[in-house]
């Protein structure tokens, strides 16, 4: 199985907008010029076409070819991952961020868990490996505040009230989720700029993440479908954002999730070669298709007929979410923690519930 797509005409607006394909925004879609465009294509056409559904022609210098095949600028044609990159020098995907070369970096493969082919499920029983794609974004302070988040266990049955809603706390245990999750880091998309200029707050919350406990992978550089782009592209979606997390953390990951779960043999020999795990999921509520207060029950339903009165003896999950959309970080995530507790699972990360030792998740520069 390489490929999970995600077709965007079934999307909801909300999710398109989040997505690139819709006009709110951050940073307007303009270059910040402490990083340089490392564009090279086609030869430019001057009658407003562009892209791989126009002759794969690419746009005059400094313009953007949109989604739709015109060439433009401004956040609409120029934000990742709408932009396309192979035929425009101006889309913020093209631009390399500052920080160390990461390509002589040592590639050297340890432990027991595959490179460059799909990891689908965790190896061990009774636990719940949540995971979160395409942030960090405007709402991911609070999912960390949510993950380590009070709460209260009731001595008479098996029911979790977060700190909020509990009526009578001094009835009950006191305790903490303490959850941990594997954030699959996005460098630059929606807008949002580079995760490590200091202008914006990802680096913080990146670095937050890490001193919380929790495991960053690597999402691409700019979200594009990887199968789609050139081989100089692929390149560069990989090695950009390791040399951003690299300027970060001082190391980038091992562990890889493609864009829209949509890879090829070529896209997992090239990983390979890299020395990265390529990261999938057995457990999929959907949130990105039900973000409303009302459609987000769907996702509960798909969580609950997973998790609820399951034993954690022979039940184990890779749940993928996405910290970019509202009710999966305000309404679901909360749903799934209480579930996930109070029948008997823990909370780890990717590398944990594939047995993986924690020097293994990452590769120092």
């Amino acid at each position: 199985m390489k490929a999970l797509p995600l077709v965007f005409a079934a999307v909801p607006a909300t999710i398109a907008l989040r997505l690139g394909l819709l006009g709110d925004h951050m940073d307007g879609g303009k270059q910040t010029m402490e990083e340089h465009s490392t564009f090279g294509g086609p030869s430019p056409r001057q009658d407003g076409r562009c892209g791989i559904n126009q002759g794969k022609r690419a746009c005059p210098k400094g313009y953007c070819c949109s989604i739709e095949g015109w060439c433009g600028e401004g956040y609409d044609y120029c934000s990742s991952p709408a932009c396309q990159v192979d035929f425009s020098d101006s889309c913020d995907g093209n631009i390399r961020p500052s920080g160390p070369d990461t390509k002589h970096v040592d590639r050297s493969k340890h432990g027991s868990v595959p490179y460059g082919q799909g990891v689908y499920h965790c190896e061990k029983y009774g636990v719940i490996a949540l995971s979160y794609d395409d942030g960090p974004y405007e709402y991911t302070a609070d999912l960390l505040n949510l993950l380590k988040a009070r709460y209260y266990l009731s001595t008479d049955a098996r029911h979790i009230f977060t700190h909020i809603t509990c009526s009578d706390p001094s009835t009950n245990l006191d305790k903490t989720y303490k959850a941990k999750a594997t954030f699959f880091v996005t460098g630059r998309n929606l807008g949002k700029g580079a995760i490590n200029n200091a202008t914006f707050p990802w680096r913080h919350l990146i670095q937050r993440m890490i001193e919380e406990g929790h495991q960053i992978g690597s999402h691409s550089w700019s979200h594009q479908r990887l199968p789609e782009i050139s081989d100089a592209q692929l390149d560069n979606q990989i090695f950009y954002n390791e040399i951003a997390l690299t300027d970060i953390l001082g190391y980038f990951p091992t562990y890889f999730r493609p864009p829209y779960s949509a890879s090829s043999d070529k896209v997992d020999r090239r990983l390979g070669e890299l020395g990265y795990h390529v990261t999938y999921f057995n457990l999929d509520t959907e949130g990105y298709l039900h973000d409303s207060p009302y459609e987000i029950q769907k996702s509960k339903d798909i969580w609950d007929r997973n998790v609820e009165g399951k034993n954690p003896e022979n039940t184990k999950w890779l749940d993928i979410e996405h910290d970019i959309v509202f009710q999966s970080v305000y309404n679901l995530t909360e749903h799934m923690l209480k579930s996930l507790f109070k029948n008997g699972f823990k909370s780890v990360t990717v590398g944990e519930c594939l047995n993986d030792p924690k020097q293994n998740w990452y590769r120092r520069v």
